[in-house]
């Protein structure tokens, strides 16, 4: 049964992806997805969100090629609307996620990572982008995010002749932020939420709303924006919490507001 497992460890959200054998997705799973993301929203305790697949071979094969199998284009584009409106959601999180890549990313497997802030992966991991290759295309953000993170000519690469990469090469390309060995993906995202723990929620939000904004806006039209976001975190508690703090040298005490 397809079935997203959620767990709250400290200040950290994990979700688990679980429809064996190929953690696929299914329109129920997206929705849900979408529905966890947007309740982690509103949830200030929650500071970040960790995605990783059941099992130990893949992370998530994306999409079950048997929904397309009767060619029907009104089902295709109910999917390709689920699977924007939840990985758009988490790319939204207003907190830090990360995927913790335990296996084969394929499809949609590897754009719900690519929807993702940050990326570690087992050193057996393989990346790839294969839906050219049965007369499909990458639906979930794939073509933009992937070209955003690795550059056009690679992403093409990818897409269009249809390269896998393994885990070394995406970190060599920046596809991912880290490489641990099999088994240790879970602990090493579970490692770095932890240190957003120490970082203002207020904080976090403005800065990864500037950050994605910059992809779509020329650098002189960023830069007030960024002066006013941050003159706007004065309205905040947690600013005079963080200053406070650093100079009573204590642990700032974060409000999230």
């Amino acid at each position: 049964m397809t079935a997203l497992i959620e767990k709250i460890v400290g200040h950290t959200a994990v979700i688990t992806m679980s429809n064996p054998p190929a953690n696929t997705w299914t329109a129920q799973s997206l929705q849900l997805l979408k529905q966890k993301v947007e309740a982690l929203n509103d949830n200030p305790d929650i500071y970040a969100l960790v995605i990783t697949g059941e099992g130990d071979k893949f992370f998530s094969a994306g999409a079950d090629l048997k929904l397309f199998a009767d060619g029907n284009k009104d089902n295709a584009a109910n999917m390709a609307k689920c699977f924007g409106e939840a990985f758009e959601a988490l790319s939204a999180f207003r907190g830090v996620s990360i995927a913790a890549i335990n296996g084969y990313a394929m499809g949609g497997g590897l754009e719900v990572a690519l929807a993702c802030d940050l990326r570690i992966a087992e050193s057996q991991a393989v990346m790839a982008l294969p839906e050219a290759s049965v007369g499909l295309l990458p639906c979930a953000g794939g073509t933009q995010n992937l070209a955003a993170l690795i550059g056009e000519g690679w992403a093409k690469r990818m897409i269009l002749c249809g390269e896998r990469l393994a885990a070394d090469q995406a970190l060599e390309l920046k596809l991912v932020e880290e490489v641990v060995a099999t088994g240790a993906a879970l602990d090493g995202a579970m490692e770095l939420a932890a240190k957003v723990a120490n970082q203002s929620p207020s904080s976090i939000k403005a800065c990864k709303f500037l950050i994605q904004a910059g992809r779509n806006m020329p650098r002189n039209q960023a830069l007030p924006i960024e002066r006013e976001q941050f003159a706007a975190l004065f309205d905040t508690q947690d600013q005079a919490e963080g200053v406070a703090a650093f100079l009573e040298k204590r642990k700032a005490n974060w409000k999230n507001c």
